[in-house]
C-alpha cells in the first residue's frame, strides 16, 4: 500500500482569504443571558484561511489521518495537539505515546538521537461527542525540522505508525506565555449596545462582554480571553469554545474576567455571506495563525496558559487552578 501524504498549511491573519461555500455550519454555543437582538440566521458559508509556508506541516502514514491543532509553534515549552481518526473514524485511546526528533539537516539525513523526548498525550472528547484532541506538553529545545510520531494500535494486534512533520520557529507568530498580553480595546456590551454586533453565535452570553481586554489588564484582574468565530467553527480541532468559556465563568467568575472576541467586527451584517466581513484588528494585535485561541493573562498582565484551537474544559480548568493555588 502507498504511504499516505498530506500537507495542511496555516498562518498569519494579515493572510486572510475570504470566501463561500455551500455547506452550513451550526454555531456552537449554549445559552445564558440574551438581549433583545436578533438572532442570525443559520452560516452558510465559512473562511478560508491561507497561510505562509513557514506553518507547513506533512503527514505522513499508511492509514492513519492526522490533523495538527497547534501549528504555530516555537522554541520552548509547547502544547501539541493533534486529532487522530482511521478508516473507523475517531481515535479516541485515553493515552497515546508520542516521540519528537529532530532533523538538525533536515528529514533526508539523520535525526539526532540525543534531542529525541517522548510524552504521553491525553485524550479530551469534546462536548458534542464528535470531534476529540490528543494534547500534551513537549519542549522543542531548538528551531528547526521536528517529527513526532506515534504507533497506534490496531484491531489484529498490530500498530500502524504515523508521522507529522513541521518547523519549529525561533517564535511563535503569537503572542506567547510569558509575555505581556496586548492591551487591546476589545469591545464590550456597553460600548456596542447590542450583543449581535459581538458575536456571530446564535447563543449568546452577555458575561462575556462586560469587560475589554484592556480594562481588566487596567484592574489587574486574571483574566479567560477566547478569540473565535462561534458561527464558523470549520474544523476538526476547533469546537465550542464559547459555550465552555461562559460554563467556567459560572465557577470562577469571582475569581477571573472572562471575555470573547469575535473574528470580525461586524457579525450582524454576514449573515453568512463573508464577502462583507470585516476581521478584527486584535488578530494582528495578538498574532493569531488560526481560527480559535484562548489565553489566559494572570494579575499581573502576564500570559500563563496558550491554546491554539479547541482547548477542552479539563485543560482550562487545570490552568484556571494552577493560577489560584500560585496566589
Amino acid at each position: 500500500m502507498p504511504w499516505f501524504l498530506k500537507s495542511t498549511f496555516r498562518g498569519a491573519s494579515t493572510a486572510l482569504i475570504l470566501g463561500a461555500i455551500s455547506a452550513i455550519f451550526l454555531a456552537c454555543g449554549g445559552t445564558e443571558t440574551a438581549t433583545d437582538a436578533e438572532d442570525p440566521p443559520p452560516a452558510t458559508a465559512t473562511n478560508a484561511l491561507a497561510h505562509p509556508e513557514s506553518t507547513e506541516w506533512t503527514v505522513i502514514s499508511e492509514v492513519i489521518n492526522l490533523e495538527l491543532a497547534t501549528p504555530d509553534l516555537g522554541v520552548g515549552m509547547q502544547r501539541f495537539g493533534m486529532v487522530l481518526g482511521d478508516q473507523n473514524g475517531l481515535i479516541k485511546f485515553p493515552v497515546v505515546n508520542l516521540q519528537a526528533d529532530y532533523y538538525p539537516s533536515g528529514y533526508e539525513s539523520e535525526l539526532d538521537p540525543s534531542v529525541t523526548k517522548s510524552a504521553l498525550a491525553r485524550f479530551y472528547l469534546f462536548p458534542f461527542g464528535t470531534r476529540g484532541i490528543h494534547t500534551t506538553d513537549i519542549e522543542f529545545d531548538r528551531s528547526g525540522k521536528w517529527e513526532v510520531s506515534a504507533n497506534i494500535p490496531q484491531p489484529d494486534g498490530s500498530t500502524s505508525n504515523v508521522k507529522v512533520r513541521f518547523t519549529v520557529a525561533e517564535e511563535a507568530q503569537s503572542v506567547i506565555v510569558g509575555q505581556n498580553a496586548p492591551n487591546s480595546e476589545s469591545r464590550t456590551l456597553e460600548s456596542t449596545g447590542n450583543i449581535a454586533h459581538l458575536t456571530t453565535g446564535s447563543q449568546r452570553y452577555s458575561g462575556l462582554y462586560e469587560h475589554s481586554i484592556a480594562e481588566s489588564i487596567q484592574r489587574e484582574r486574571p483574566f479567560m480571553v477566547v478569540l473565535a468565530s462561534p458561527a464558523f467553527c470549520t474544523n476538526a480541532v476547533c469546537g465550542p469554545q464559547v459555550e465552555i468559556a461562559s460554563e467556567l465563568r459560572e465557577t470562577y467568575g469571582e475569581q477571573f474576567d472572562f471575555i470573547h472576541v469575535d473574528l470580525y467586527t461586524n457579525p450582524h451584517e454576514i449573515q453568512g455571506d463573508l464577502s462583507r466581513a470585516q476581521l478584527t484588528p486584535l488578530l494582528d494585535e495578538w498574532g493569531l495563525v488560526s481560527q480559535e485561541w484562548t489565553f489566559i493573562v494572570g494579575s499581573d498582565g502576564l500570559v500563563t496558559h496558550r491554546f491554539e484551537n479547541f482547548a477542552p474544559k479539563p485543560e482550562l480548568v487545570e490552568a484556571l487552578d494552577s493560577i489560584i493555588a500560585n496566589g
